[in-house]
C-alpha cells in the first residue's frame, strides 16, 4: 500500500534509502557484526545538507502499525523550489564525504532499480518528490517491505536517507542516474 502528498497546491508527490557508521570497518568485519533482530515503535532521521553550501532539511519518521512501517517525510529545498529531487535510502548509515559514505542504494532483495510499487525496485528507492514553490514537500508511504530491527532483510535502521540533486530515471542501473548527493540523515530507534 502507498499514500504519497505534496506541500503546496494539492500536488501530487511521487515516491523516494540508510546503514550502519561502518567507514572504519572491513566488509568482513561488518558481515560478522551481530544483528540486533529487535523490534521497535519508531526511528527518525534528521535530514541536513551534505555541504555547508547546501540548505537541506527535514525530518523522516517511520512508526511500527502492525505488519507494515509508516514512513512520513518532510523536506525542505529551497535552492530546489518548484523542482523535483529524487530521495533513496542507502545502504550504510553514515553521511560522510558528502553523502558518499552511505554508499550505494539499500537493495536486500537484489532487485533491479526501478520505481516504488512497478513490478521490480530496491527496497530504498523511494523515487522522486515535487517540491513546491518554496522548496517543501510531504511524502508519505506504508509498507510491509520494511521492519524498524527485524531481519537484515528489512531493518531500515542504521541506513541514510539520501536526497540527490536531481530526478530519478527510474532505468539507469543501479542509481537511476539522480544526481549528487545533497541531503542526507540516518535512520535511527527512538
Amino acid at each position: 500500500m502507498l499514500a504519497m502528498a505534496a506541500c503546496g497546491g494539492g500536488e501530487k508527490s511521487e515516491v523516494v534509502e540508510a546503514r550502519e557508521d561502518s567507514s572504519n570497518m572491513s566488509d568482513t568485519a561488518m558481515q560478522n557484526m551481530p544483528v540486533d533482530t529487535a523490534m521497535y515503535d519508531a526511528a527518525m532521521a534528521d535530514l541536513s545538507g551534505t555541504k555547508a553550501d547546501t540548505v537541506v532539511t527535514g525530518m523522516a519518521k517511520f512508526a511500527r502499525k502492525g505488519n507494515m512501517v509508516e514512513l512520513t517525510l518532510t523536506l525542505n529545498v529551497p535552492k530546489k523550489a518548484n523542482s523535483t529531487v529524487a530521495v533513496h535510502f542507502h545502504e550504510h548509515g553514515d553521511c560522510g564525504d558528502a553523502g558518499k559514505g552511505a554508499h550505494g542504494h539499500w537493495n536486500p532483495t537484489a532487485e533491479d532499480h526501478g520505481k516504488w510499487g512497478s513490478a521490480k525496485f530496491h527496497s530504498g528507492d523511494l523515487g522522486n518528490i515535487k517540491l513546491d514553490k518554496d522548496g517543501r514537500a510531504t511524502l508519505t508511504i506504508e509498507t510491509d517491505r520494511w521492519t524498524i530491527g527485524g531481519p537484515e532483510k528489512t531493518n531500515i535502521l542504521n541506513r541514510a536517507v539520501i536526497v540527490h540533486s536531481g530526478v530519478d530515471d527510474y532505468t539507469t542501473q543501479p542509481t537511476g542516474n539522480s544526481g549528487s548527493r545533497i541531503g542526507c540523515g540516518v535512520i535511527n530507534k527512538m
